[in-house]
């Protein structure tokens, strides 16, 4: 299976995926610490964290597939999100809240 297929078959069978630089538990970069920290003050408990260090094939197929130059890349029920400032513009209006609820991984906000 080409890298391209992996990639696709990773963000459509979870609700939300993270590819990022280490773990959530031990990010290795500042960007995908950021991220992973909005999605805990969103309330999200669980992620699939896909560490791009792990895999060379990943790190450079993850580009490609989403168009976007950089990791942290989040998707969420498939669609690709955004990096590090997008997330984080997304949490401050809400937006980011308001696609968690959405997919069912977090309450709707009141």
């Amino acid at each position: 299976m080409d890298i391209q297929s992996v990639i696709r078959e990773q963000v459509s069978s979870h609700p939300v995926v993270l590819y990022m630089k280490g773990t959530p538990q031990f990010p290795q970069c500042g960007f995908s610490a950021a991220v992973v920290q909005v999605l805990r003050n969103c309330g999200l408990t669980e992620v699939a964290a896909i560490n791009v260090l792990e895999d060379e094939a990943v790190r450079s197929g993850i580009k490609e597939y989403a168009n976007w130059p950089t990791i942290p890349q989040l998707y969420i029920q498939g669609e690709f999100v955004g990096g590090c400032d997008i997330v984080k513009e997304m949490y401050e209006t809400g937006e980011l809240q308001d696609m968690l609820a959405k997919a069912g991984v977090i309450a709707a906000s009141s």
